[in-house]
């Protein structure tokens, strides 16, 4: 066995001090969201009451918002990038990222459920934004299901490529559903990416200043997690391949 190990080493990916860097980044970014949300962020005009204390999850909501895009966004890349070129590193890149992704999209609907309770005098109300962000995040939990049921290493780097690409078709329908159809949900962003004022939900500087902070800090702490399981699917791809040889 460990000849075998000295012919092919176990690759350990990013090196530690990135991590150790990256962790630390994480950990500053997340305190200062916390600062942002409950301290700097000035309260909201148009809400009193439990409405207000809610809102403070909003950035929460949002940051878990940018953690499941991001996770998302990058699994459509690995699986453009192991479809183009079989290499089983973008496969891994690819389940990774949904993993972390698709928990960070279960944070989206956890936090916005909180929300929904004081401001909708519901938790859950089957509206469109609602009801998209849900399908999608079963797509990609159908994704870990179904992948974890193919025994061939190579069939299941495929399958998972190509579905992972039919399930982003989903996030447009998710962003535009707001917009598209009835619904209650506010709007945050135009289509640009700018507060929208028009219908929606009309946010003022410290409170777009701490979106940003939302979207930074989470981004770090998807980029974290990622790298982690990324390292750990190379891991174990590398011993399944000694426990063949050896065999």
């Amino acid at each position: 066995m460990s000849t075998l190990a000295a012919k092919r080493p176990i690759p350990h990916g990013p090196g530690h001090i990135f991590l150790l860097v990256l962790n630390v980044a994480t950990v500053v970014a997340m305190a200062v969201l916390m600062w942002g949300a409950f301290i700097y962020a000035r309260p909201a005009a148009n809400l009193h009451g439990d409405e207000q204390i809610a809102q403070r999850i909003f950035y929460i909501h949002m940051g878990c918002n940018f953690g499941a895009l991001a996770g998302y966004l990058v699994s459509l890349l690995g699986s453009l990038g192991y479809l183009l070129t079989r290499n089983l590193d973008w496969d891994r890149v690819t389940q990774s990222a949904i993993e972390v992704g698709t928990i960070c999209g279960l944070g989206t609907v956890i936090t916005g459920v909180f929300w929904a309770k004081p401001t909708w005098n519901t938790y859950w109300t089957w509206d469109p934004r609602l009801t998209t962000t849900t399908i999608t995040i079963l797509l990609y939990i159908a994704y870990l299901l179904f992948r974890n049921g193919i025994d061939n290493r190579i069939t299941r780097a495929r399958f998972g490529s190509i579905y992972a690409l039919v399930a982003f078709l989903s996030l447009p329908l998710t962003f535009y559903s707001a917009r598209w159809f009835r619904s209650i949900h506010p709007v945050v962003f135009d289509g640009n990416g700018n507060p929208d004022g028009q219908g929606g939900f009309l946010i003022g500087p410290t409170m777009g200043h701490t979106v940003g902070m939302a979207a930074i800090a989470f981004s770090l702490l998807f980029s974290s997690l990622m790298l982690y399981r990324w390292r750990q699917l190379r891991l174990e791809d590398r011993i399944h391949e000694l426990r063949e040889e050896v065999e």
